[in-house]
């Protein structure tokens, strides 16, 4: 993770949220600031799923650098983490989980939980919506955990405690965990480690939380390549690791009888020719499997490859520029119809109309302001 210099962005956001216009938004967007202070944590956006329109976010809720999150299948709850590298006098960032309040989409934080280690960057669910992973980027660290009836953070199921380094004397002296997540059959938890040049697979148990290392524990990637987030292929049959340092995506043939990962394909994410400083941060796969984007930070683009359903590989299709700098992470709605894109720098997010016959993708309108967002979810309206 970054350690970007945190400053006050120099736009002002309202303070209560306008009722929703009749037939007007069809979904409601959540952005979250990776910043502390007054005023700042989470905004929300009213969204027009016909038109593509992102009304200007108001503030919503303060939160501590909530800097991924996610939403619970319910529609009812949110779950982030905060990154930061101390709580309460320890080297530990937290979780966070929010009820959310029907129509309005507003906020009301249930508890917050220490997880172990510092900066945790990335939280997800496991299929079932019971439990909750999280990765501590500068703890070096994963865990587990239940999820209460009340949506609530409950015991710690899991923890482990990566080790290892590879070759950038800057960036890789340690294990970085970037993410976790579950694959399709609930059975396994993938973690890219950045520091480690290595994804690690484990052994998920639903039924009590707890992790262990698979058979083999990992697939290593080219040194310096710096894995940083993972996604799945619809079909289940396929992985996708986004390699932060390296600028490029290495695509994997995923076994699910025993959760191994062998190698297809790496491709580059920047253009040829550029040699200007960038490096790779989020990976999606559209929901009809025919399409993979992935942002680049720095060339501050995002990059569509189109995906062969039948051997996994990728090819590439276009460069789009983000419409702002440092383009960090990016989601596409459940229908697969837009894409909304975080510009931290450019305190800025945006929004492409997705062509589902190619992938490529256009911008829907300006940019709108939005102060240094980190991570964006949708939420459709009932």
């Amino acid at each position: 993770m970054r350690k970007d210099i945190l400053r006050v962005a120099p736009v002002i956001f309202g303070t209560a949220l306008a009722p929703l216009p009749a037939r007007a938004a069809d979904m409601l967007v959540y952005l979250g600031t990776h910043r502390s202070g007054p005023n700042i944590g989470f905004s929300l956006a009213h969204f027009d799923f016909h038109t593509g329109a992102l009304a200007r976010p108001e503030f919503l809720q303060e939160s501590a650098a909530p800097s991924f999150f996610v939403i619970h299948p319910d529609g009812k709850h949110l779950y982030a983490c905060n990154s930061i590298d101390s709580y309460r006098g320890k080297p530990e960032g937290t979780l966070s989980a929010y009820a959310i309040q029907p129509k309005t989409g507003k906020l009301a934080l249930l508890n917050c939980t220490p997880t172990g280690g510092a900066e945790p960057c990335y939280i997800s669910l496991d299929r079932t919506g019971r439990y909750a992973f999280a990765a501590n980027y500068d703890g070096g660290s994963i865990c587990v955990y239940a999820l209460e009836p009340d949506g609530s953070l409950g015991k710690r199921t899991a923890f482990v405690q990566h080790s290892g380094h590879s070759v950038n004397p800057r960036r890789q002296t340690a294990p970085h965990p970037h993410s976790i997540i579950v694959d399709p059959g609930n059975r396994f938890a993938l973690v890219p480690d950045l520091g480690a040049d290595k994804v690690f697979v484990y052994r998920f148990n639903d039924r009590d939380g707890s992790l262990s290392p698979n058979d083999p524990p990992s697939v290593s990637l080219k040194s310096g390549a710096g894995p940083r987030h993972v996604a799945f292929h619809p079909n289940g049959k396929y992985v996708y690791v986004i390699n932060e340092l390296a600028n490029t995506i290495t695509a994997f043939h995923w076994t699910s009888a025993n959760g191994t990962l062998s190698e297809i394909q790496t491709v580059p994410t920047l253009p040829p020719g550029f040699d200007g400083a960038s490096t790779a941060a989020e990976i999606a796969v559209h929901p009809n499997g025919k399409f993979l984007y992935g942002s680049n930070r720095g060339h501050d683009s995002i990059a569509v490859f189109a995906l062969d359903v039948e051997t996994g590989r990728l090819t590439l299709v276009e460069h789009v520029s983000a419409q702002g700098k440092m383009p960090r992470n990016f989601t596409l709605d459940p229908a697969g119809r837009w894409l909304l894109l975080c510009n931290y720098d450019s305190d800025s997010a945006v929004i492409f109309r997705v062509d589902e016959k190619t992938g490529r993708l256009t911008p829907a309108g300006n940019p709108v302001a939005a102060p240094s967002p980190f991570c964006a979810r949708f939420l459709p309206v009932p």
